[in-house]
């Protein structure tokens, strides 16, 4: 019989600055370098145990902002499943990180994906990436030009994610599927083993 999944979830967190950084933690018992994130408590949900995660692992309190996705991986003989949302650090940290983290680092979106240890993670990254900046306003959408007078993107102001989805123009929400659907493949390759 097949045992249940482990439910997880953490944040794709942002920090403004004259460069947007993103948030990563190094594990003191693996000694390996993700995304923050953690195991839901009983009674908790997925978003509750996103904010308490990134606050343990990071010490940063953060804005919670829309969901990302869901990246699935195999750890100990068990399914994992991982829901992530994008979360925006502002100050310093209002607490020490919890024992099990021996460093968090800021970093652009290029050194961040480059720095985890795990390729599935990274996978990921450079999939939401990208997403979870133009969402943050802090970079340009594909379609969009840089210039000095260009506005920034503006946030969703919504936590339902079918509700921002429906604001996208037809050519957008492809642009979404197609970026879902290639994380997805990532993803099945690396469970196979072919990544």
């Amino acid at each position: 019989m097949a045992r249940a999944p482990v439910m997880a979830a953490g944040g794709i967190v942002l920090r403004r600055g004259a460069s947007p950084l993103i948030a990563v933690v190094r594990q003191r018992k693996r000694n390996e370098w993700v995304l923050p994130k953690g195991k839901l408590d009983t009674g908790e949900t997925p978003k509750e145990a996103a904010h308490r995660e990134v606050l343990e692992e990071t010490g940063h309190d953060v804005a919670m902002h829309e969901f990302l996705g869901t990246l699935v991986y195999q750890s100990g003989g068990r399914s994992k499943v991982v829901h992530f949302w994008r979360m925006e650090a502002e100050g310093g940290p209002v607490r020490k990180p919890m024992n099990d983290i021996k460093a968090v680092d800021w970093l652009t979106l290029d050194d961040a994906i480059g720095r985890l240890s795990r390729e599935y993670e990274r996978a990921f990254l450079i999939e939401v990436g990208p997403i979870a900046l133009a969402a943050a306003g802090l970079a340009p959408t594909p379609a969009q030009e840089p210039s000095p007078s260009h506005a920034p993107v503006p946030t969703v102001a919504t936590d339902d994610i079918d509700a921002a989805l429906q604001t996208l123009t037809p050519a957008e929400a492809a642009s979404v599927d197609e970026l879902r659907h290639g994380l997805l493949q990532k993803v099945r390759a690396w469970l196979r083993g072919e990544a």
